[in-house]
């Protein structure tokens, strides 16, 4: 994922797993392998879990470790592997973006003023004098009657586009973007697919650290060294030669220099009816080689035959990648451990299939499946909607973990996607036993509903429950949850120092698991469907998946 909701890595003070008043009873799951798993996974020794790395042999080995030993089955016909075709490209010789022409020339340094990289399978990129285009927020939304490259040709151009949606400053959530709410046209992954169908040679987003989420720090970090896309046989051919971000001020001095205000062109862009804007004179070059690696990663799959209904299955699901080696920290450290983001969703996987075997086998099958890539695009979950190993017109619905809250108990969780599904009243029960509530992500602006695994499923129209520790803490109220998101988001996402503490209050972690669990168990054992809300954006493909499986 790239960037979370509310995963902290602050020690608080020890407070009650269980609501307040309640009598204390045992957790069905196990703190215990919620650390071990956690450290484990996060240890230097395995190197950040890369795809295609070392760090995923040892994670691999470890998982169907961990999943043989909670009493899980192989998944996938006997085996415990799903294979997800990959290619490993790695930027080398990467030249500045340099800008030449009208009020210019000017340099952006690969790192500190832009970065960039490729979907193309290709030995070498190689943009010269490309004409250059500001796209405002590079959208093409029919159903909307919005279109950001109307008028305007821009093959073999090279674009500069606004990340998130016009209306992402909106006090509520409404406007033609859903107001602050991110849509999917808000995502850096759409603006590229979209530049790439207009034809540009090159698309650079203008990273402004509000509306991305997340500071430069974390696309830095995110966009240097071996990069991960899916296989594809015409290898990406199809796509823009060069991607990337250049710096919010970088692109100030260089709209400036060819005679343009940016602020003023970005406020235009929020409204409908804008026209592109070419920085007429101004042509953009950039060139790289690129090291290639076909391989084979993995998604890990274990299962817990159902005994009445086995065909019809519950879905579990954490991404087990990270980083690998990146951008080292002052200190030296290079390794992207990733222990928040995401070796404790996993280990909350492994604690759910320990729970779930010693409860007993339910009525339905219930599946846990951890998956590779979601760091690089949700490549993992993606590639498991597109070739399902159980059909997704029998899969019941699911539960995805990404990044467990540190901070400690709270009084609510935060649901993503809050009222999309009828899986809200599963976690309401859950909720109530605990004597905590539900509430709604307070920063809808930053898309993270697109952002983790559930929405390789939730596109195909399986109902998936995605929830985070909520920030209200019983220690500190809101305050203290906002200041330790912001600290995390600040000085650990994505960097060498997302790392195990052996300080950490794990009750809060206990306490969501517990809900997962909850969840879980409730649909493995009815025999009810839930569904998508009346109007919903899924409601229509879970639907006729459904009508094929009756």
């Amino acid at each position: 994922m790239r960037a979370f909701l509310l995963a902290a890595a602050l020690p608080l003070a020890a407070c009650p797993t269980l609501a307040f008043g309640q009598a204390a009873t045992p957790a069905p799951v196990s703190e215990e392998t919620l650390k071990t798993v956690t450290k484990t996974l996060s240890s230097d020794a395995f190197e950040g879990r890369a795809p295609g790395s070392a760090g995923e042999e040892k994670t691999l080995a470890y998982l169907v470790e961990r999943f043989q030993a909670a009493g899980l089955k192989p998944g996938n016909k006997g085996s415990w592997f799903q294979d997800v075709p990959l290619v490993e490209i790695t930027a080398r010789n990467v030249s500045p973006l340099t800008f030449t022409g009208a009020g210019q020339p000017r340099s952006l340094a690969y790192g500190p003023e832009m970065v960039v990289g490729t979907y193309q399978v290709t030995p070498r990129i190689d943009v010269k004098n490309s004409d250059v285009v500001f796209v405002g927020y590079g959208i093409n939304a029919p159903e909307k009657g919005w279109n950001d490259y109307a008028g305007v040709d821009v093959k073999g151009k090279t674009v500069v586009i606004l990340v998130n949606d016009p209306d992402y400053e909106s006090p509520g959530l409404t406007g033609p973007f859903n107001g602050k709410a991110m849509t999917y046209y808000g995502r850096w992954t759409y603006k590229y697919e979209e530049a790439a169908r207009q034809g540009a040679a090159a698309a650079i987003i203008v990273h402004d650290t509000v509306p991305a989420a997340y500071g430069w720090n974390v696309v830095q970090s995110s966009w240097t060294g071996a990069q991960q896309v899916a296989d594809a046989a015409n290898g990406h051919s199809d796509q823009s030669q060069a991607i990337g971000w250049m710096q919010l001020d970088a692109a100030r001095k260089l709209f400036a220099g060819a005679g343009k205000n940016l602020d003023t062109l970005m406020a235009a862009a929020k409204r409908k009816g804008f026209k592109a804007v070419p920085l007429k004179g101004v042509q953009a070059s950039v060139s790289f080689d690129n090291q290639i690696r076909r391989h084979a990663s993995k998604n890990v799959v274990g299962i817990l035959p159902g005994t009445q209904r086995p065909d019809e299955v519950v879905l579990y699901t954490a991404h087990w990648d990270h980083l690998g080696h990146c951008e080292a920290a002052p200190d030296g450290d290079d390794i992207c451990n990733g222990a928040v983001d995401n070796a404790n969703g996993v280990a909350a996987l492994v604690a759910l299939a320990e729970a779930n075997a010693k409860a007993g086998a339910t009525p339905r099958s219930q599946l846990f499946l951890a998956v590779t890539g979601e760091e690089s695009g949700l490549l993992g979950s993606d590639y498991y909607g597109a070739n399902p190993i159980y059909p997704l017109a029998k899969t019941v619905g699911g539960v995805n973990i990404d990044a467990m809250s540190m901070a400690g108990p709270s009084r609510n969780i935060v649901v993503i996607g809050k009222g999309k599904s009828e899986l809200d009243a599963y976690l309401n029960r859950a909720l109530a036993k605990q004597g905590r509530v539900a509430t709604a992500e307070p920063t809808p602006q930053n898309g993270y509903y697109y952002r983790s695994d559930h929405f390789s499923l939730a596109k195909h129209g399986v109902p998936m429950l995605y929830a985070e520790g909520g920030e209200d803490l019983v220690a500190g109220g809101v305050a203290a949850g906002k200041a330790a998101a912001e600290d995390y988001t600040e000085h650990r996402y994505h960097g060498p120092k997302d790392e195990y503490d052996p300080k950490w209050n794990w009750d809060g972690v206990v306490q969501d698991v517990t809900l997962y669990y909850q969840v879980g168990r409730e649909l493995a054992t009815t025999s009810a469907w839930p569904n998508w809300v009346a109007g919903d954006e899924f409601r229509a493909i879970r639907d006729r998946s459904r009508a094929t499986a009756q």
